[in-house]
């Protein structure tokens, strides 16, 4: 295939910052070769170092050259969407001013763990692939990441570091093959979208946690194999959209659910305080923040938090524990960082 007969269209902009520099400095570019029917890249014709935003999405590509990859050291946008691609390759790590990042619509099995290394990332695109797992720390280094789209995958579970992307704002894993969700989602502070719908046969249930992600604002969990939806999600005081159809729920019934999102979140809140009563256990953390106002506001005198025996004098409502200054103290980076847990 001669590639030089082909149209190359480089779309060139400048940032009114460089616009202001001298002339003679190198300008970042940005270069679209999509849907070029290419079936390898060209020799390019400008230095990869000045490439800002590279597009080679809806061509032909079975393989992205690691040479190549390595010398994209200005890189932001990089789409790579609807080729034949099997593999990303390992020097994607070397691209620290990557923003986003498009690899939906290949045949991708696995992503390279060193795309940890792209710290800056704030999108992750990797729909429709044949995903059957992420790499194991994703959720320790990429504390970034605002948006993480896998839907259209293989995946079995979403790993457990997942739970420590704190600015992580849009959660899309349905159509994959999920067992279960990470337990501690309550780290998920930002998090405004989570779709896990269309697992089918295969989720069965959700974590206590997800009625805990204060900035919640729709949660998709329809055509699953749940029966119960956690009391804890009459708590979400953003929620405004919820979708539970095709699951054989149980609790709440079918009655409770026609009438809508709210008859739902008081439905539970109800069930949460009645269980909390009546039940026989060793009160659970859950019901002790519940108790002492940190969900529904309640009034408890310090009289009575003694003559429980909570030495709470120092009590934080879970708002002020989840602010990020104080997170801070729990930073995944700081407590679980593999540099701290895989030391010889």
């Amino acid at each position: 295939m001669m590639y030089e007969q082909k149209e190359m269209r480089v779309d060139v902009r400048r940032s009114p910052e460089r616009r202001r520099r001298p002339m003679e400095e190198e300008r970042l570019e940005s270069v679209d070769l999509s849907g070029m029917c290419l079936e390898s890249l060209p020799s390019p014709c400008v230095n990869l170092g000045i490439i800002c935003k590279l597009d080679i999405s809806n061509n032909n590509l079975q393989s992205i050259p690691e040479s190549l990859t390595a010398r994209l050291l200005n890189l932001v946008v990089f789409d790579v969407h609807s080729n034949q691609l099997n593999c990303i390759p390992n020097s994607i790590g070397c691209l620290s001013k990557l923003k986003v990042l498009n690899v939906s619509g290949n045949l991708l099995r696995a992503l390279p763990i060193t795309i940890e290394n792209c710290r800056s990332l704030e999108e992750l695109n990797a729909n429709f692939n044949q995903l059957t797992k992420l790499p194991d720390t994703i959720g320790f280094e990429l504390l970034n990441l605002q948006q993480l789209s896998v839907n259209s995958n293989k995946l079995l579970f979403l790993p457990s570091s997942t739970s420590h992307l704190t600015n992580l704002r849009v959660l899309d894993a349905r159509l994959n093959s999920l067992r279960s969700l990470p337990e501690d989602l309550e780290n998920l502070i930002n998090l405004e979208i989570l779709n896990v719908s269309q697992n089918f046969q295969y989720l069965a249930t959700l974590p206590y946690s997800v009625g805990l992600l204060m900035s919640l604002v729709e949660l998709d969990v329809s055509y699953n194999k749940i029966t119960s939806l956690p009391d804890s999600l009459g708590c979400l005081k953003k929620l405004q959209k919820l979708s539970v159809e095709g699951n054989p729920l149980v609790s709440p019934p079918v009655e409770v659910i026609e009438q809508g999102l709210h008859v739902v979140k008081e439905y539970l809140s109800q069930k949460m305080n009645g269980a909390h009563k009546k039940s026989p256990k060793k009160k659970s953390w859950i019901g002790k923040l519940k108790r002492y106002g940190t969900f529904n506001g309640g009034n408890v005198t310090r009289e009575e938090r003694e003559k429980e025996g909570y030495d709470i004098h120092n009590y934080r409502s879970i708002d002020g524990l989840a602010s990020p200054s104080y997170m801070g103290m729990f930073s995944p980076r700081r407590l679980f960082s593999p540099k701290t847990y895989f030391t010889k």
